[in-house]
């Protein structure tokens, strides 16, 4: 019984999160803001359940993940401020944002994200539910964590300098820095922080808990990659000149030196 409700505990924290998502975005007018809500639904999940059920390792996750998914949010949104709605939602609902029907985006925006990101959430959920059985496969867990981190925040602030400069003086392609070893390494960074949360918060509990929680991270690593993240990304990028040879030259996810 303890386990159930702690699960439907942390389905109502995801909720709650995209339900005032909603409300501001109602408001605005503008359906992409759920993208800053992602990251916040996991920290909401994360937090709730390590204060309901304290312990140490419910506590190490909550601050894994809310390193991880404030960073996100806070990024997300500074990128996002002042632009319009994003195509690719006008293009899930057939239609400018609300305009197409309030049950539309509640329905195919809101309320799924919800769901995602609580499923995705099973290794932080199992953390709560089980003790852990192995802690040095936690810190194994917390170090692919921060590797994840480290490619998604470095990943971000290169992208983000190339930028900033003038069209005129950068070259075509960004292709140094870790955009030299991956041409999405933000995210693999992404898919290396829910692996590492798996090893700490899944497999750290035994085989059991692993197995049952493997899922998760690998359905965030297709997500990133083959369906909303890297390949998706690519149907514009493959457009400017010199793709070609760069994408020759460098990986599309897991790093390594590029060919020259």
């Amino acid at each position: 019984m303890s386990a159930v409700l702690q699960v439907l505990v942390a389905l109502l924290a995801a909720a709650a999160v995209m339900g005032a998502t909603a409300a501001v975005s109602r408001r605005l007018d503008r359906v992409a803001v759920v993208d800053v809500a992602w990251g916040i639904s996991f920290v909401a999940m994360a937090v709730v359940l390590a204060v309901v059920w304290p312990d140490a390792h419910s506590w190490l996750l909550a601050a894994l993940v809310t390193v991880w998914g404030g960073r996100l949010a806070w990024h997300i949104a500074r990128r996002s401020r002042g632009h319009g709605e994003d195509p690719r939602y006008e293009e899930m609902l057939g239609g400018p944002g609300w305009s197409s029907g309030a049950g539309r985006v509640l329905g195919k925006v809101f309320l799924t994200q919800a769901i995602v990101s609580w499923v995705i959430a099973a290794p932080v959920q199992a953390a709560a539910i089980a003790d852990v059985r192995w802690w040095p496969v936690v810190w194994v867990g917390v170090v692919v964590w921060a590797v994840g981190v480290f490619f998604e925040v470095v990943g971000d602030a290169q992208l983000e300098a190339y930028k900033a400069r003038p069209r005129e003086s950068r070259p075509r392609i960004l292709d140094t820095g870790l955009w030299g070893w991956s041409r999405h390494p933000n995210y693999f960074g992404d898919a290396c922080v829910w692996w590492g949360l798996w090893i700490a918060g899944g497999l750290a509990l035994g085989w059991l808990p692993g197995l049952l929680t493997v899922w998760a991270p690998a359905a965030m690593t297709y997500f990133v990659r083959d369906v909303t993240g890297a390949k998706l990304l690519e149907r514009t990028m493959s457009q400017r000149p010199g793709w070609d040879e760069y994408a020759a030259c460098v990986p599309l996810f897991v790093p390594r030196p590029p060919r020259r």
